[in-house]
């Protein structure tokens, strides 16, 4: 039996080594990467981040040029031209000039102003979708974080089970060589060996794949991490209010707020279009120069205010106002449908959580406290000789403590979801 142990034992401890880098992976990686540090990450220049700043960025040109309808203009203009006056017999005669014109609004009757509304809302909207990525963005990463460690986890429990029918499978054909099984129950050991081996490869290729997702998600494609750290994840015990205390916090959430934002950029384009109906008074400064004039006329130097008044437009406002019209009744459309979607959201998490927190936590935690007093049990029935399945014991072990962690990760993240649904700032994690 002492043979047998030692068999065990050299098998577990290549089984344990392979683990350790089962991707072959730089071997630069001296710490482990924290969730802390990788959320981090989520204020570098990724491509989601870059598109919504650029959206900030357009939003404060528009604002920009609409504030500066209303500013100083001065022009230069300079005239070739035949004039003739109005004394009889008079002949057309050269009346070329030079003019510097400068021309200020003092009022507009609300066009200028309805504008700046609605590009300031439509500012205040950009930002607050850049809160929104932001949130989105570190909530990606805990979630690709996670499923890493979920899959390391995996392949040790799946390594385990592959070991242990490996080791069945052999003893089973020692023993067929001594004829005291048949051929067909060692082809069924070795049937279920190779399937459970075919599983530990998946696993394997995952560990990759879930670490490229994660690189990605930091941007920071193609840097493969080779060891994350296990976070405590000590804000998973924090009390869960009731749904409907949480319902009167929704009006908080970022991208509810950008489209009430946008709404009402609407609305105030919509006042802007109206005023295009209304006067307009300016103020006028100009200093002219002529050559060659014979007329009498010579306003070298003019001041003014001129009032303007459109009297008819044709169609032009009339279409403008139509289409604001039907493009405010789309977001507001638009905003009720993600309030609504937001209130199944902020229940979605909400259940979860207390799903999470009241049933399948406890039912984990029992599973592996059960296991840990099988694997004892089964180790002292093994150095006294009476049983040969440590193996699969252990495995299943590895298997409940796999299921008691997904649920704090899957805790974690139920949680910072519900946190960015409802505009809160999402919890820092807890180094482990």
């Amino acid at each position: 039996m002492i043979s047998s142990l030692a068999q065990w034992l050299l098998v577990y401890f290549f089984a344990f080594a392979t683990l350790l880098s089962p991707l072959n992976l730089a071997a630069q990686d001296v710490k482990a990467l924290t969730l802390e540090q990788a959320l981090l990450a989520a204020d570098s220049p990724h491509p989601d981040l870059q598109i919504a700043q650029a959206e900030r960025e357009l939003a404060l040109a528009d604002q920009s040029a609409t504030g500066a309808r209303r500013d100083l203009s001065v022009s230069f203009e300079g005239r070739l031209q035949q004039a003739q006056s109005s004394l009889p017999d008079a002949k057309f005669s050269a009346d070329n000039s030079v003019r510097l014109l400068a021309r200020k609004n003092l009022y507009d009757f609300g066009r200028s102003s309805s504008a700046e509304g609605a590009a300031s809302a439509v500012v205040d909207a950009r930002d607050l979708q850049l809160i929104d990525v932001r949130d989105q963005r570190r909530l990606d990463i805990m979630a690709r974080y996670f499923d890493v460690l979920i899959t390391d986890m995996q392949y040790v429990s799946d390594n385990e089970y592959m070991t242990v029918w490996y080791l069945t499978f052999d003893r089973a054909r020692e023993r067929f060589e001594q004829k005291l099984v048949s051929k067909v129950e060692v082809a069924e050991l070795e049937a279920r060996f190779q399937d459970l081996r075919v599983k530990r490869n998946e696993t394997q290729n995952r560990q990759r794949l879930t670490r490229a997702l994660l690189a990605d998600a930091m941007n920071q494609p193609g840097k493969l991490v080779s060891e994350l750290a296990d976070p405590a994840l000590d804000g998973n015990n924090r009390a869960l209010p009731d749904y409907e205390e949480l319902l009167k916090l929704i009006e908080r959430n970022p991208k509810l707020k950008a489209n009430q934002q946008l709404l009402e950029a609407s609305r105030q384009r919509l006042e802007a279009v109206r005023a295009d109906k209304n006067p307009s008074l300016d103020l006028e400064l100009e200093a002219s120069d002529y050559a060659n004039r014979k007329l009498s006329g010579r306003d070298e130097l003019r001041a003014g205010v001129v009032l303007s008044w459109p009297l008819y437009q044709g169609n032009r406002v009339s279409s403008q106002l139509a289409r604001e019209q039907a493009q405010f009744q789309k977001l507001q459309a638009e905003t009720e449908k993600y309030r609504r979607g937001l209130m199944s959201a902020v229940l979605a998490a909400w259940s979860e959580v207390e799903q999470l927190q009241k049933t399948e936590r406890n039912a984990a935690k029992v599973q592996a406290d059960y296991r840990d007093l099988a694997l004892e049990r089964s180790r002292a029935l093994y150095e006294m000789e009476l049983r040969t399945t440590l193996g699969e014991t252990m495995a299943t072990t590895a298997d409940a403590k796999l299921r008691q962690r997904s649920v704090e990760y899957k805790l974690a993240l139920a949680l910072a979801k519900l946190d960015a649904l409802l505009g809160q700032a999402l919890p820092a994690p807890v180094k482990k």
